[in-house]
């Protein structure tokens, strides 16, 4: 059963939360899934990953970072203006106030306590920032997570700097979005402090499932080896899947699973049962 939240953060902003398996809150471990750059909780293999997970007894949070372009009540990316005000150190302080009113009860009382966090893509970069703080984070599992936050050539660099904004394209929609100038100011100022990927994987002391797809031309599959060898090899995982790239054959709309994303499927809640239940 899905159950829909809204909650407001320290900024004054909205978040927008579904919930999966909310009668397996006191009993069983909280997952929650993050999602990536220019993804939401609606998108593709989220609702379908979470309805999964809360079948095999979790209960599982989904939700959009305030500015990642879908308003309250919309189903896809349709506030451009705040998606080009996003950075990373914003993403990174709502996924922390998400754990924290996790446990302080804003889903129900008395939760378990026991936290997994999924993370695609960037979300796999802003799990991995987001996690140090809580001992109650037990395991984390990053699909086709980024390995560097600055990921901009030296022509996008410069054009950026001097119009104080530069445009991407959504394949999906063919839409170009724009990203504002807040976004590389925050990478750059904290980049070695607390946007630190490097440190913050060193410094992990959870057990870290890194999925990635071989062929995937978006993250490339060095970064997930990047990943693994910055970790703690006797509590992480490398796991390569063949044959299959970014999203591992899921579209959006979602039109069905297939044997790539079941495989994953499968080794993250076998993950997950091993090491937070």
């Amino acid at each position: 059963m899905r159950k829909d939240f809204i909650l407001i953060t320290s900024n004054n902003e909205k978040l927008s939360l579904s919930t999966y398996g909310i009668d397996n809150l006191a009993d069983a471990p909280c997952i929650i899934f993050v999602h990536g750059f220019k993804g939401f909780k609606d998108w593709g293999f989220i609702p379908y990953t979470a309805a999964s997970l809360a079948g095999k007894g979790y209960f599982v949070i989904t939700f959009n970072f305030s500015h990642n372009g879908v308003s309250i009540g919309s189903t896809d990316i349709d506030d451009f203006e705040k998606f080009s005000k996003n950075t990373i150190s914003l993403e990174v302080s709502e996924l922390k106030q998400v754990i924290k009113n996790y446990l302080e009860g804003y889903f129900g009382k008395n939760p378990s306590r026991k936290i997994g966090i999924v993370g695609h893509s960037r979300g796999g970069a802003i799990t991995l920032l987001s996690s140090e703080d809580f001992e109650e984070v037990k395991a984390l599992v990053l699909w086709a997570s980024i390995a560097k936050l600055n990921r901009y050539t030296e022509r996008q660099l410069l054009e950026w700097k001097e119009k104080g904004v530069i445009e991407v394209l959504n394949s999906r929609t063919n839409q170009l979005m724009k990203l504002g100038i807040e976004l590389l100011n925050d990478i750059e100022k904290n980049l070695s402090t607390t946007l630190n990927l490097e440190q913050a994987i060193r410094n992990s002391k959870q057990k870290l499932l890194i999925a990635h797809g071989e062929q995937d031309l978006t993250v490339p599959l060095d970064e997930a080896r990047m990943i693994f060898n910055w970790s703690n090899k006797s509590n992480s995982e490398l796991f390569i899947l063949p044959n299959t790239g970014h999203t591992f054959g899921i579209v959006h709309p979602f039109s069905g699973s297939n044997q790539y994303f079941d495989k994953l499927l499968n080794k993250t809640i076998t993950f997950f049962n091993q090491n937070i239940n």
